[in-house]
């Protein structure tokens, strides 16, 4: 999303109808490709609980279609369906907000995926149901994004994002067969949000999601998940983070033309792997797996061109 600039030759192609067509192909492969994956024979042991698959599916695929409906109303109410065309924004906000679609993404396969393993199929069967439904419930946004003209457009650089979130959930279990790298997020509120606040936010709730400056994505890595000789504990980990600052317009030219001269943060941290934490009490073990989303406080290294290294006790 963000500006977007006059497209060399728009797409005749008229909002309505390609978006039930594409509505209507995505359950199409959705419940094709779950047929053939439990036609195959399973042990009465090993069997997947069927019943709950049909829920689920079911569940999806309502879901599905409900978010193509709800945004057209809600996010895109105010402007007007045009023809489809493509905008290229990957300059903007430093890449920060494809790290954003690959952490949305990401989570979307997570949760899925944890509803797919309570039918008593394979951990890999769960992350690759889990993959497709990251993938497939966000690409109606970029699709809705096409037809807004000259607002937003459609985003390669989004899609991207969207297709590398899945694929390092499902890349995970290919290879271990369980996740080791779990991407997170954390915020805090800055004052950059004040100086553009129909931009940045006007108040906290919005800020959040809207004021980028004040965002970090993480990467944490389970210590003993590569190292089993480590004589740690099991749910320590190591976490990579990635931020901006001074970034009060889409565009590095807009921040600077305003005074200020953005620039990307780099972070090493300890973080803790919850799922790690071992419990027998469901109620535990639901909460620790949402958890497992936010990048917990800890102590802290920040490097950036503009002051080198900072420490913090705690950083959020």
């Amino acid at each position: 999303m963000g500006s977007t600039k006059v497209p060399r030759k728009l797409l005749a192609i008229k909002m309505p109808q390609i978006v039930r067509q594409f509505a209507f192909l995505v359950l199409c492969i959705f419940a094709l490709g779950r047929r053939e994956a439990f036609a195959q024979k399973d042990t009465l042991a090993n069997r997947p609980n069927y019943r709950a698959l049909r829920w689920i599916m079911a569940g999806e695929s309502v879901a599905y279609v409900g978010s193509i409906y709800g945004l057209s109303k809600a996010w895109y109410k105010t402007n007007n369906f045009s023809y489809f065309h493509v905008n290229d924004d990957s300059q903007e906000w430093k890449q920060l907000d494809k790290v954003g679609h690959f952490f949305t993404a990401y989570q979307i396969c997570r949760h899925t995926a944890a509803l797919y393993k309570q039918t008593n199929v394979s951990r890999k069967q769960a992350a690759l149901y889990g993959a497709l439904s990251g993938f497939l419930f966000l690409t109606p946004i970029e699709i809705l994004d096409g037809f807004q003209y000259p607002t937003y457009g459609f985003s390669p650089s989004d899609m991207v994002a969207n297709v590398l979130g899945p694929s390092l959930y499902l890349g995970q279990y290919a290879l271990w067969n369980e996740e080791r790298i779990v991407p997170k997020f954390s915020f805090h509120s800055t004052s950059l949000a004040k100086l553009r606040p129909e931009l940045l936010g006007q108040n906290l709730s919005e800020q959040w999601l809207k004021d980028y400056n004040g965002q970090t994505y993480w990467f944490s890595f389970n210590i003993t998940a590569f190292v089993p000789s480590a004589h740690l504990p099991k749910w320590l980990s190591i976490s990579l983070g990635y931020g901006i600052h001074d970034m009060v317009g889409a565009e590095i030219g807009k921040s600077r033309s305003l005074g200020y001269d953005p620039y990307r943060q780099y972070y090493l941290s300890l973080d803790i792997d919850f799922r790690r934490i071992s419990t027998r009490h469901k109620a535990l073990k639901s909460l620790f797996f949402l958890l497992n989303t936010v990048k917990v406080p800890a102590p802290t290294l920040e490097y950036n061109r503009k002051n080198g290294f900072k420490a913090y006790w705690l950083y959020f």
